[in-house]
Order: structure tokens, then C-alpha cells, then sequence
């Protein structure tokens, strides 16, 4: 059978059908990524309010930020809003994946009542929760109450729990996404593992952490990327909930940027805090990814 040449007519249609299908993707990605990532880089070193000229201020957005107390409020709730909501999201996604695949009954109802709320709106989701929060009416502390509580939290009001309360918040609406992909590797873990383990002995406690684990590592490890990185984006939950609030509480940096470029219109700050936040993502992520040659096994 002859072989078809790199340069033959056959090759270059298909290249060319293949680029064809590729453009829109290609454009979009450099219209809508690349383009808006650039531009907003280079207007972080810049002053603008989106009206007048554009002046050139090199790193004085970055020294201002260093300076700037609402910013510094911001970072500091955005990382405590991470480690209060991504150990327990995983904890407890892994924890419904772990039950759900046991083979309980109506397991494809639980699983749809869990997933439900990830794909449901999220204007819709803190809707809810604002009334299930409310001090005076809210099922949570009419309950707490009920119990001899004569003050219960305020949650949502208070600057003490707002920001726990948004993470309860934000955890209930992501377990369902991570116990789909837990679920999904729990599946394809081989049995005859688990049964070689019973012959040696093994309880369910050991094979939990001498199999379950180990063989679940990698997408342990790509839960825990992409929870830090979506905790570090939060803004919708934030802006319907609580605004920012009560005082700055509940202010994260996603919410900050929004409020700086789109309210006060210094889209050249606003940019720079926006590089700050890449910056402290790459740092999580970095983290991540040298600590995962210890204890991910592939």
C-alpha cells in the first residue's frame, strides 16, 4: 500500500479542514483570552477612568495597593474564605462519593439531590439562603431558638459569622460537582485490590487509607487546584448575599476589583489587584504542584 506524502493534495484539504474548524475557537480564544489579558496588564500600569487619556504611572498601582487597607482586608478574607470552604467541600464530597458508592439504595436519587444545587442559578441559590439566614424568621435559628438559644447568631448581619456564613454557603452549592468526579474515580478503582486486602486482613479503615486514597490521589490532587481557584473567584455569592458586608467582612478580592473598576471606574487599579489575585493563585497552584510529587501516585 503506498504511503501518502506530508505534501500531498489529501494532506493539505485535511489541514485545511481541520484549521477551518479550529478558527472560531482560535479567534475566540484570542478575542476574548488572550487580547483582554494582555491589555488589562499593561493598563495596570496605567491611570484611567475610562474617559479621559490613559497616563502612564508604571508601579505606582502596585505600591498603592501595599498601602491601601480595603485591599489588604480583601486578600485577607479571600484566603481565609479558601481554607474555611475547600478542606471542607473535598472533606465532604469525598465523604458522600465514599457513601453513595456502597450501593445504597436510591443511590441515583441521592445523587441528583446532591449534584442539584451546583447546577442550579446562584442568584437563586443565595436567594434561599438569605431567608433560611434571616435573624428573625430563618428556619436556622427559629430552630436554635426552639432549643433555649435566646440569641442566636445573626449570620448574614454579623461581621463574626457573615464570611462563615457565605462559606457554608458556597460549600453547599460545589459538594455536588466534586462528589461527581470522586464518584467517578471510586468506580474505576479495581476490586480485586480491595479483596486481596481483606485477605491480609485489612478493615475498611485501612483500605480507606491504604487504597481508597492512594489510588484516588490524582483526582484528589486536581479537586484541591481547582477548588483554591474557584474559592478565589467567588463574587456572585458575595454580591447577592451580603455585598461586601456588613463593613468590609464579607469583602473579597474578585468583589474589590469589581467595586474599584465598575463603581469608582480606576480600571488601571483595579487591574493591578486583578494581577495581584493571578499572582496569588500561581503561588496556591505552585504549592500545589511541587507538594503533589510526594503524595500523588499515578
Amino acid at each position: 500500500m503506498p504511503r501518502v506524502q506530508k505534501s500531498s493534495p489529501l494532506i493539505k484539504r485535511n489541514r485545511i479542514i481541520a484549521y477551518t474548524f479550529l478558527l472560531p475557537s482560535i479567534l475566540g480564544f484570542f478575542c476574548f483570552i488572550l487580547f483582554p489579558v494582555i491589555a488589562s496588564f499593561l493598563m495596570s500600569f496605567t491611570s484611567w477612568n475610562g474617559f479621559g487619556q490613559i497616563e502612564f504611572v508604571f508601579l505606582d498601582n502596585y505600591i498603592a495597593l501595599l498601602s491601601d487597607t480595603n485591599f489588604i482586608i480583601s486578600f485577607i478574607n479571600s484566603i481565609l474564605f479558601t481554607l474555611i470552604s475547600v478542606p471542607v467541600t473535598l472533606f465532604l464530597s469525598l465523604l458522600c462519593a465514599s457513601l453513595l458508592n456502597r450501593g445504597v439504595r436510591f443511590v441515583k436519587v441521592f445523587r441528583t439531590a446532591i449534584f442539584l444545587p451546583y447546577v442550579t442559578a446562584t442568584i437563586a441559590v443565595a436567594a434561599v439562603w438569605q431567608l433560611i439566614f434571616n435573624p428573625t424568621m430563618g428556619p436556622i435559628n427559629k430552630a436554635l431558638m426552639s432549643f433555649g438559644f435566646t440569641s442566636p447568631p445573626e449570620w448574614l448581619s454579623s461581621p463574626q459569622w457573615a464570611l462563615f456564613s457565605v462559606s457554608i454557603v458556597y460549600i453547599w452549592h460545589s459538594i455536588g460537582y466534586y462528589m461527581v468526579l470522586y464518584l467517578a474515580g471510586l468506580q474505576n478503582i479495581p476490586d480485586y485490590l480491595y479483596e486481596a486486602a481483606e485477605l491480609d486482613g485489612a478493615g475498611p479503615i485501612r483500605k480507606f487509607f491504604y487504597i481508597t486514597i492512594p489510588t484516588l490521589s490524582p483526582i484528589i490532587f486536581f479537586t484541591m487546584v481547582i477548588g483554591v481557584i474557584n474559592s478565589f473567584k467567588v463574587f456572585d455569592l458575595i454580591y447577592v448575599l451580603t455585598e461586601g458586608g456588613p463593613g468590609r467582612s464579607t469583602s473579597v478580592l474578585v468583589y474589590d476589583i469589581y467595586n474599584v473598576a465598575f463603581k469608582q471606574y480606576e480600571y488601571g487599579y483595579a487591574s493591578a489587584m486583578a494581577y495581584i489575585l493571578f499572582l496569588l493563585i500561581m503561588v496556591f497552584s505552585f504549592i500545589q504542584f511541587r507538594g503533589q510529587k510526594k503524595w500523588v501516585n499515578y
